[in-house]
């Protein structure tokens, strides 16, 4: 994979840092997936001389994980990159949490995605960055399976992305609109992805299907030409959304508050229940304030985030010397 380009590296540490993401992006279900760097995870990895991968300290918003890759994404994806490297060592991993689990907020995508950055800096012939996207949705596999990309390919290479096919040579970055940022409504609830997927109807009428294509056609065109009208023509998910809206009570107030408020669209981010909006930078207080007063009045507490369009990607961090 790649072998004339990776480059040889010296070291037994490494620490990589990865975004929380925004899901499916209203109409792009498990096509669009957009990084959202306000919370990020980070996963120090050392080299062992003892085969497999282990998994060390955990900290921030958890305290403890499972301790197997057959449990834990990024145990997961450091045992996928390891093998498919032949690698005669093994790792153990520090995972510092900063993006919630069961948030729709991308956190089992960015355990996963920055174990792979960090493990791929060890290895004697590194793989170039944007090939590690495999070894992230082993990783989240564990999470859901089949794996869902839109989370990993935004997590991984940062900003807007699109996965024109199953096939990671077919994953592109969309232009970033200009004057717009996203913002993040994250309730007190969870929803885990493999049952917000269950519930899905294995078909749908046409009449969806075709409405469906009008949107995501409509925002990935405005995206590309930087027309936020026809942004808000397409921000708008007919096709998921209705079928989970139960699992999330609050859902049709809190986005009516946001549209009302001035956001060109407002949805699940991802499975949910957390909630997303894109709005203009201008309007960006107005729009949180109206999400989390409509969560108040629905009897949830809401953490409000905000982030660039274009959020950076995963990345290799510092690690000092005091790091044992």
């Amino acid at each position: 994979m790649g072998g004339k380009e990776r480059m040889r590296a010296m070291t037994d540490i490494a620490r990589a840092s990865a975004p929380a993401s925004i899901g499916n992006v209203g109409p792009g279900f498990d096509i669009l997936g957009q990084a959202f760097d306000a919370l990020q995870d980070e996963v120090t990895a050392r080299r062992e001389a003892e085969p497999g991968v282990r998994l060390g300290k955990v900290s921030g918003r958890l305290k403890s994980l499972p301790d197997s890759p057959e449990r834990n994404t990024a145990l997961a994806a450091a045992k996928a990159l390891l093998d498919d490297a032949g690698a005669d060592f093994g790792v153990r991993l520090d995972i510092d949490k900063g993006v919630p689990l069961s948030a729709g907020m991308g956190g089992s995508a960015a355990s996963a995605v920055a174990a792979a950055v960090a493990v791929n800096a060890l290895l004697d012939k590194p793989y170039p960055h944007a090939e590690l996207l495999p070894f992230g949705l082993e990783g989240e596999r564990v999470s859901s399976d089949p794996p869902p990309w839109d989370n990993v390919m935004a997590s991984l290479l940062g900003g807007l992305v699109i996965a024109a096919r199953l096939d990671a040579s077919q994953v592109r970055r969309i232009p970033a609109p200009s004057g717009l940022v996203s913002i993040v409504a994250h309730p007190d609830a969870e929803i885990e992805t493999r049952a917000a997927r269950g519930i899905l109807r294995p078909s749908v009428a046409m009449e969806t299907v075709v409405e469906h294509s009008r949107r995501l056609a409509a925002f990935v065109a405005g995206c590309a030409a930087d027309d936020h009208d026809l942004i808000r023509a397409g921000l708008d998910d007919v096709l998921v959304e209705p079928q989970r809206r139960y699992l999330l009570p609050a859902l049709p107030a809190v986005k009516a508050a946001a549209l009302q408020a001035g956001a060109l669209g407002c949805s699940f981010s991802g499975s949910g229940p957390s909630m997303f909006a894109w709005c203009q930078e201008s309007d960006r207080e107005h729009v949180e304030e109206a999400m989390r007063a409509a969560f108040a009045a629905a009897g949830q507490s809401a953490h409000i985030y905000h982030a660039a369009i274009n959020s950076r990607g995963a990345r290799l961090e510092p690690v000092s010397e005091a790091v044992g």
